[in-house]
């Protein structure tokens, strides 16, 4: 049980020391050069599709059944940021110091880019499906 234990120990040092960090990195910075840097180019454009309409007297109505920008950006986020992520930020400060949040930033950074891909992909490969209604998930346009 010992071997079994240690052979599992080294292939996930391995796994998330090394394989993750270089593979998510790695995929963000490739999707940002290729994007040509989208999450500086578009930041304007994407904050203001997000709160411009916030401030507006005719404030635009979500059609019936649908959401308004706003709703959907807290929803993304609330999605995307949970608990954990701000309990992981205090502990990763305490273990790692101050340098532990500027690799954060420059991994979320990186992040933008993969996460604008997937939005996009899955806003492309949606479908209908008769019983579950609109279908756009990773399983459902990874599976494909």
């Amino acid at each position: 049980m010992d071997i079994l234990t240690n052979i599992v120990k080294v292939i996930n040092e391995y796994l998330w020391n090394y394989g993750l960090l270089f593979l998510l990195c790695g995929t963000g910075l490739y999707f940002t050069i290729r994007l040509k840097f989208i999450q500086v180019r578009k930041f304007g454009r994407g904050f203001k599709m997000a709160f411009g309409g916030l401030f507006k007297k005719n404030k635009d109505k979500a059609d019936a059944g649908g959401m308004t920008s706003f709703q959907s950006l807290a929803t993304a986020i609330a999605a995307q940021v949970g608990t954990g992520n701000l309990v992981g930020a205090a502990g990763a400060l305490i273990a790692g110091g101050p340098g532990a949040i500027f690799w954060m930033w420059v991994s979320a950074f990186l992040g933008m880019a993969t996460i604008y891909v997937e939005a996009t992909l899955a806003q492309k490969f949606k479908s209908k499906r008769w019983s579950c209604g609109r279908r756009s998930s990773l399983l459902h346009y990874g599976s494909l």
